[in-house]
């Protein structure tokens, strides 16, 4: 095993008891959904293995990236930590990479009239959702200009047995490099990567100059070179441990109706961009693990979109500010719509500067909130509290009304021209004259840790 394969990290999950295996058969219409939801409720985040999915041969692994720990695993940091050490990785790109001889990938294979996506465990999640979706793959394609190459989640409908419908949403990278290509009528070549470590699917979210590729922002990641196997069909290279490679193209002038889908916000999206993935090859690791990511409003849906997002505030801050403690985007809004943040504060007037820096990362964030160094902002009702007895409205309270939002599609307050007003809070107290908070005595917190085994 080797530090860039997923199932390095497995072993060791499996061996720290993080691993629930379900042995009895499930169907792949939503019972895997169902439960995982159940334990969301609950607050519990294992990863779950169905090691038997009714009429077909492949478990089906999920929740993989549901925790900040497992992150941090993979980074070989703490689960608070993160988001800073990915604040810091980033930056440090790795442009070469390393390619992998006969990669565990092409243990097994499909090809033309063999190809059957119906072979996989393609699971339907939720009863809104138009049929069966691929979640955890990552598209990877080149731009036809520069050949830089992109990497992303997009979702994905199983319509046939080599045709999926992918919506190329955001209008970011993979939909730019596939109006180049139709704009030469020519289909993009394009290859599904599914089942990689959590290092490859937060790098992948990372906002990346269009003339530079994906892959150094992910070898930063691992400090490491990228290793790569490569394609069969079509041009490309793509992660060398992925469990599944697709192979395939995005066609040009070709557009089918696909969706609603469950989306990261809890609301069902119909917007989509109607595109076609025709499938050439399906290749497959041997006794290959299906990833599936449960959608809708999950922990391993919107994780990764959190720290990332931590990640570039708090690179963003620290350009202009002193003493940023720490950023969260909680999952209550979604990892995308608010932002958290402590500072030990020098000046007043520096929480405001942190509000609009914040805004200026993404144009999705709706609300900041600043608070002092002693509020932990991973810690939901401290950030409440700071609110409540550090505010007050008419002073520390800015709207700035009709930005640009995400769209009533995902975020059904926006107007119809998908503008969101923003809210910028500054619950930090005044430099001097504030009533101290209660503390406990260090030296005492420590001695009584003997007494804990007491209340257990």
């Amino acid at each position: 095993m080797v530090n860039q394969d997923w199932r390095t990290l497995i072993d060791q999950l499996e061996k720290e008891g993080e691993i629930k295996h379900v042995t009895e058969e499930v169907k792949k219409e939503y019972e895997i959904t169902t439960l995982m939801m159940d334990l969301e409720k609950e607050h519990r985040y294992p990863v779950m293995i169905f090691d038997k999915i009714e009429n077909n041969e492949f478990p089906v692994l999920t929740n993989m990236l549901g925790t900040r720990d497992r992150f941090g695993k993979g980074l070989g940091v703490d689960g608070k930590q993160v988001a800073e050490e990915y604040a810091k990785r980033i930056k440090n790109r790795i442009e070469k990479t390393k390619t992998i001889e006969n990669p565990p990938y092409m243990a097994n294979s499909m090809y033309g009239d063999e190809v059957d996506l119906y072979k996989l465990p393609i699971v339907t999640h939720f009863p809104i959702d138009a049929g069966p979706y691929l979640t955890s793959g990552l598209c990877v394609a080149k731009d036809p200009e520069t050949r830089s190459e992109t990497l992303g989640f997009h979702r994905m409908q199983l319509k046939g047995k080599d045709t999926l419908g992918i919506s190329l949403h955001s209008r970011q990278r993979l939909w730019e490099y596939f109006r180049r290509s139709e704009e030469k009528g020519e289909n993009l070549e394009a290859a599904i990567v599914i089942g990689v470590h959590p290092n490859i699917a937060l790098g992948s979210m990372a906002l990346v100059p269009y003339h530079k590729g994906k892959y150094g922002a992910i070898a930063g990641l691992f400090n490491e070179e990228l290793e790569v196997g490569n394609c069969s069909e079509i041009d490309l290279q793509v992660p060398a441990y992925a469990e599944f490679v697709i192979e395939g193209e995005i066609l040009a002038n070709k557009r089918e109706h696909e969706g609603p889908f469950a989306e990261f916000t809890n609301y069902a999206c119909h917007r989509s961009t109607e595109n076609l993935f025709k499938v050439k090859a399906i290749h497959y690791r041997e006794n290959a693990i299906f990833h599936d990511l449960t959608p809708g409003l999950s922990s391993e849906h919107v994780t990764v979109v959190a720290i990332q997002r931590e990640g570039d505030v708090l690179n963003a801050l620290r350009q202009t500010l002193p003493n940023i403690k720490a950023v969260h985007a909680p999952l209550s809004a979604c990892g995308l719509f608010h932002c958290y943040i402590s500072m030990k504060k020098i000046a007043e007037g520096q929480a405001s500067q942190a509000i609009f820096a914040a805004f200026a990362v993404d144009h999705n964030i709706k609300m900041v909130v600043v608070v002092d160094e002693d509020v932990d902002v991973f810690n939901e009702q401290e950030v409440l509290w700071a609110m409540a007895t550090r505010l007050q409205a008419d002073k520390g309270v800015s709207i700035l009304p009709q930005h640009m939002g995400m769209g009533v599609t995902l975020d059904p307050s926006t107007d119809e021209e998908s503008r969101s007003s923003k809210m910028g809070i500054d619950a930090t107290k005044p430099l001097e004259g504030f009533s101290p908070k209660i503390e406990m005595n260090p030296e005492v917190e420590e001695a009584v840790k003997r007494l804990h085994k007491y209340t257990k």
